[in-house]
């Protein structure tokens, strides 16, 4: 899952970075309201953590113009506001849940949870590309049908590929999401990985390319010949 982390706390922030990476989604952080709203305009995320007190545009005015562009993205405001008043207009603004700080983590990640079961009907949890279906709730893959077993680093790596199919992957994202996961990863680790990934999706109608001196990219939509 796609998450992308608005607040100007650097240490709260950085916190969030590794607990969620540590859970195998693929975190940004950004720490001002003009950076939030641009990443919004040109990136898909599946979940927004939103501060409201953000410099630059605040999170009022990054859900403001989200809403203007007629995007629909689960979103999770944590703020030190605590009126009443502050709460109705994030939610009139499209904030799905609203939590103060301080809070733990344990209940982060229940908001989270409703958060998400609430978007279900509308979310798309199920991804095709060629031959190949993820489902990214469930974590499981198939080709034609017939279940792929992964190992979790492959899986992990997989699913920074497919959630963005067609885009240029750094190795450098990948290494820090399968790094959060099981410790540090080189180069050559990933390597191999990336190796028995391809392998067993070779009959899937899709293609991850090597993009010398970037990244990796997963083809989208790619068929194989009949």
């Amino acid at each position: 899952m796609r998450i992308l982390i608005a607040e100007d706390d650097r240490i709260l922030g950085e916190g969030l970075m590794r607990y969620f990476r540590q859970a195998g989604h693929l975190p940004e952080l950004t720490t001002n309201g003009n950076a939030a709203d641009h990443l919004l305009s040109c990136e898909d995320y599946d979940l927004i953590i939103l501060d409201l007190g953000l410099p630059g545009i605040d999170g009022f005015e990054v859900m403001r113009r989200v809403g203007r562009r007629g995007r629909r993205i689960p979103t999770l405001v944590i703020t030190a506001r605590d009126a009443v008043a502050d709460k109705i207009l994030g939610l009139n603004l499209g904030a799905d849940d609203y939590l103060v700080k301080p809070f733990s983590l344990g209940e982060l990640e229940a908001r989270i949870r409703a958060v998400l079961r609430r978007g279900q009907g509308a979310a798309e949890t199920l991804i095709v590309c060629g031959r190949l279906r993820v489902d990214m709730a469930g974590r499981r893959t198939w080709v034609d049908g017939a279940p792929v077993r992964l190992t979790a680093r492959e899986w992990a790596v997989l699913e920074c590929l497919v959630l963005r199919a067609g885009k240029i992957v750094s190795k450098e994202q990948i290494i820090s999401v399968v790094a959060g996961r099981d410790g540090e990863v080189s180069q050559g680790v990933l390597n191999v990985h990336m190796s028995r990934l391809r392998r067993k999706l070779e009959t899937a109608g899709v293609r991850i390319h090597t993009v010398r001196g970037l990244g990796y990219c997963l083809e989208k939509n790619a068929q194989l010949p009949d």
